[in-house]
């Protein structure tokens, strides 16, 4: 996990809209599609100032410094996937370290 922002942060959260029977009508090729979306995921996470805080399948929790830097990385994902990503709205809030340190690291 990458540095953590300070203060009021912006989380966003995503996964692969319709994975599962994705992962039915592909097979073993999924395995390749999922690894360019971790990889494009994580790409757009730098771009933007983003810190990965955990995945989960195809989910990212993904915390930004601001709202703007947030909304950039989620438009860009969508508009760069080969996949129709699924985003929550980008949320602002104050988060509590410790929860945050309960989250399992990256793989």
């Amino acid at each position: 996990m990458s540095h953590l922002p300070l203060g009021t942060v912006t989380f966003l959260f995503t996964d692969i809209e319709g994975s599962t029977r994705l992962l039915q009508q592909l097979g073993e090729r999924f395995a390749s599609l999922l690894a360019e979306h971790r990889q494009l995921m994580q790409d757009v996470c730098q771009a933007h100032n983003g810190s990965v805080v955990g995945t989960q399948g195809d989910g990212f929790f993904i915390v930004f410094p601001s709202a703007l830097d947030g909304i950039h990385a989620a438009l860009q994902a969508q508009r760069a996937g080969s996949v129709l990503l699924r985003s929550d709205v980008p949320h602002r809030a104050e988060p509590q370290p410790q929860r945050l340190a309960r989250v399992p690291p990256v793989v």
